[in-house]
Parts: C-alpha cells; structure tokens; sequence
C-alpha cells in the first residue's frame, strides 16, 4: 500500500509541476542555468567513462572473438552495437542518476528544510512548477545530447585500442564500426535518454519535496531519489526495448 502511496503522491506533484505554468521570462533564466548546472557540468563525467568504457568493451570482444573462423571486423560491429544500444543510454543514465538525481534532491530538499518553498508560495509562485519544470524540460533536451556525446567517445576509445595496441588492425576496426548500421539504432538510444532523464529529474525533485525534519532526511532522500531513479531507468529500459525493438 505504501508503494501506491507513493505512486499517487508522485502524480499528484507532477499535476503541479505541469498545471499552472508561470510566464515563460520567469523561466528562461531558471532553464539556461540548469542546462549548464545540470547537463554541461555532467560532460566530463560522461566523457572519461565513456572513452574508458569503448576501450574495455573493444578488448573484451577481441579477446571473446578471437577465433580464426570469425572475422576481426565483428569486434567493431559488436563494439558499436553495445555502444549504442545500451552503454550510451542506459550506463550513462545510471551514472547520471547518481550525479544529477542526488543534487536535485538534496538541493530541493534544503529549500523544503529552510522553508524557502514555503516563501514561494506565499508570493504567489508555484513551487514545484518553478523548481523542478525548468530541470525537467532542460535534462529531456540535454541528455540526448550526452548520448550522442557518449557514442562517439566511446568508438573513438575503442578506436585508440586498434590504433595503439595489437588486438587488431584499425581498418578491421572501421569496417566493423561502418558494418550493417541501422540508424534506427540511434533513435531509439535517444528516446531513452530523453524519458531517462525526465525519470530522473522527476523522482529526485519528488523524493525532495516529500523532505521533513532536518538535513538528516536531506540525505536519505538523496539516497531514496537515486535508488528509485536506478529502478525505474531498468524497469523503462526493458519496456522500451520490448515496444522499440520487438
């Protein structure tokens, strides 16, 4: 019963972020500085993993694969497909969950302890609409953007494997990475970002608002935001996939 409780106090917030929008000046501010708070300040994050991870991956697939009946170029291919289709979207969301998810909680559950949302409502604004619609809307446009940021990192450390060791040749590498693309692919790895980053924007300011009591409760419900923002990327993951891919 409690799980529904939840459920239907999530709805409810979310009636209120998405019902009484304030002028868009208000927020055009608001949503400039959470781009860069939140998606340009998660580049570098992004970035190392994600050359780290391309790098890995290529090693453990020539390692896997390393049969004189297959050929080479399918270490780029599978490379590429792990790449897209899961590492770029549903790793990095995870990651993100952790970074992005325990600052906005924490950061809106500060204002809920100091009573500052309180102060909101008093003039006459909306809180939730306020807080969380400039988060929401600037992470579903930005973390896309991570994605794609994501792909071509990691090929190009997967690339650095072929180019500077001896696990194979580079134009067997390209001619895995150029073989049987389907750019379907790359639509369905940004879908998922999008509604990952909208999962995690709206459970961590929602864990946030339900904050009461003192800064102990801050952390706990930034660990509450990423535990059910990680459920919740798994759980969208997998229906996603069924309805996309199947």
């Amino acid at each position: 019963m409690k799980f529904f409780a939840l459920i239907g106090e999530y709805i409810l917030l979310m009636r209120k972020v998405f019902s009484r929008p304030e002028k868009f000046k208000i927020y055009r501010r608001r949503l400039l500085y959470e781009m860069d708070s939140l998606g340009m300040n998660s580049i570098g994050i992004v970035a190392i993993i994600s050359v780290f991870m391309g790098a890995v991956i290529t090693i453990q697939m020539a390692l896997n694969l390393e049969s004189p009946f297959i050929p080479k170029d399918l270490i780029g291919y599978a490379t590429r497909e792990s790449i897209v289709l899961e590492f770029s979207s549903t790793i990095v969301a995870l990651i993100l969950a952790g970074k992005v998810g325990s600052n906005i909680a924490s950061e809106i559950g500060t204002m809920r302890i100091t009573e500052q949302t309180d102060a909101l409502e008093i003039m006459g604004v909306n809180p939730a609409g306020y807080l969380m619609l400039p988060k929401i809307v600037s992470t579903v446009i930005f973390f896309p953007f991570l994605t794609i940021l994501s792909i071509g990192i990691g090929i190009a450390g997967g690339y650095g494997v072929a180019k500077f060791t001896d696990e194979m040749l580079v134009e067997d590498y390209i001619q895995g990475i150029n073989y049987s693309f389907n750019s379907f692919y790359i639509t369905y790895a940004l879908v998922k970002a999008a509604v990952f980053a909208f999962l995690i924007t709206s459970i961590s300011g929602f864990y946030g608002f339900r904050v009461q009591g003192n800064s102990l409760e801050v952390g706990r419900a930034s660990t509450k935001a990423v535990v059910s923002s990680s459920v919740a990327i798994l759980l969208f993951n997998l229906i996603l996939t069924k309805l996309m891919l199947t």
